[in-house]
């Protein structure tokens, strides 16, 4: 599939998110064959920006076998150029261009878990390098059929959908984002110094500190698309209720109805309607997996429709999303795991005060 407008993400994502400057190395990594399009148009981006690339583009199948037949210690087997891909080089780009979203999702939990947490190195290493400044990344989409369907769309909806998202539409994009990036800050500004949380509305009533902690503007940076503020709570000062009016998906598997239950920062109570035993699988990855890493809020009110995936759906103007294992170091976040689970709740009802000052009601910043 070719469209005009995937040279044009090209041109934000390498001009604009990661900013590649001459003799900079990138780590480009297609999940799958069908984002051809858009990884060349990114190799050309890199090489005319005086960067270098190295492509990556996965089988599909693979990981269907990997988990079926990979025992023992070969589940603790990381790539050395996954290592490489931190440690010597620049900057990354993930392109999600997934044909089957379904593919893992009677893989065992347990081989995935083990997977994962030999992965965690790497994620806390990037997540690491990020926080000094020393590593840019960015992750995106690339529209197939398997997206398509999950979002209960036709691929053309979908490829508009994505496009739009992404303000590719815009005459010029970046100054979008940077438009977007300055409404934001009006409200990281607001939010600078202030202690405590409180969430409140018919599906949440939590508290927490984010004492010390910092907001980030996230405004097509990391994620493409985005739109989001979000911090890492203090650890241990998470405490209440909340449910998620959102199904959760992870590794391919869709989980409903979750509630999670809060204190002093670490879940002591979980359920779900769907898929209750996986959802306690994840929580039980290792230490870190059931303290609250993120808590955000999402800004682009251009996207209206639950899609099924978490780099859309997390940035649904009107909703939080929290994330229960690793939190990012630049917010100050501390907490350290495998696993960096989103979950989403509508705030359409709810309102988020800070010190006692309410900045937020009805799905709508009021500051």
């Amino acid at each position: 599939m070719f469209d005009a407008r995937f040279d044009k993400m090209a041109q934000v994502i390498v001009n604009y998110s990661i900013e590649v400057k001459p003799g900079q190395i990138v780590y480009v990594w297609s999940t799958g064959f069908e984002a051809q399009p858009l990884l060349l148009s990114l190799y050309r981006e890199i090489l005319k920006a005086g960067g270098n690339a190295y492509l990556r583009a996965d089988v599909p199948g693979a990981s269907e076998i990997f988990y079926q037949y990979a025992r023992g210690a070969q589940l603790d087997f990381v790539s050395p150029v996954d290592r490489i891909s931190v440690e010597q080089f620049d900057a990354y780009i993930r392109i999600g261009s997934e044909t089957n979203t379904r593919r893992l999702s009677n893989a065992d939990a347990d081989a995935v878990v083990r997977q994962q947490t030999a992965q965690r190195p790497i994620l806390n290493k990037r997540m690491e390098l990020s926080a000094e400044g020393k590593y840019n990344w960015c992750v995106t989409r690339f529209p197939t059929e398997a997206y398509a369907m999950d979002a209960e769309m036709s691929l053309a909806e979908y490829t508009e959908f994505v496009f739009s998202a992404c303000l590719l539409n815009d005459p010029d994009p970046i100054a979008s984002w940077k438009r977007m990036g300055q409404v934001q800050q009006r409200y990281v500004d607001f939010l600078k110094g202030k202690r405590q949380l409180k969430v409140q509305g018919p599906n949440v009533d939590l508290t927490m500190s984010i004492d010390g902690r910092v907001f980030l503007n996230s405004q097509g940076k990391r994620n493409f698309p985005d739109g989001e503020i979000f911090t890492g709570p203090v650890e241990d000062s998470v405490n209440g209720w909340i449910r998620y009016s959102y199904p959760a998906i992870y590794n391919g598997r869709e989980v409903s109805g979750v509630q999670l239950w809060f204190e002093n920062g670490r879940v002591v109570k979980a359920s779900a309607e769907k898929n209750e035993e996986f959802l306690l699988k994840v929580l039980d990855t290792d230490t870190g997996a059931r303290t609250l890493g993120e808590f955000a809020i999402g800004t682009n009110y251009g996207i209206a429709k639950f899609s099924r995936d978490i780099l859309f759906d997390e940035k649904i103007g009107g909703t939080i999303h929290m994330a229960v294992g690793s939190g990012y170091p630049d917010t100050g976040a501390k907490n350290k795991s495998a696993i960096h689970w989103d979950m989403i709740a509508g705030m359409q009802e709810g309102s988020i005060s800070a010190d006692g000052v309410e900045f937020f009601r009805g799905g709508k910043f009021i500051i």
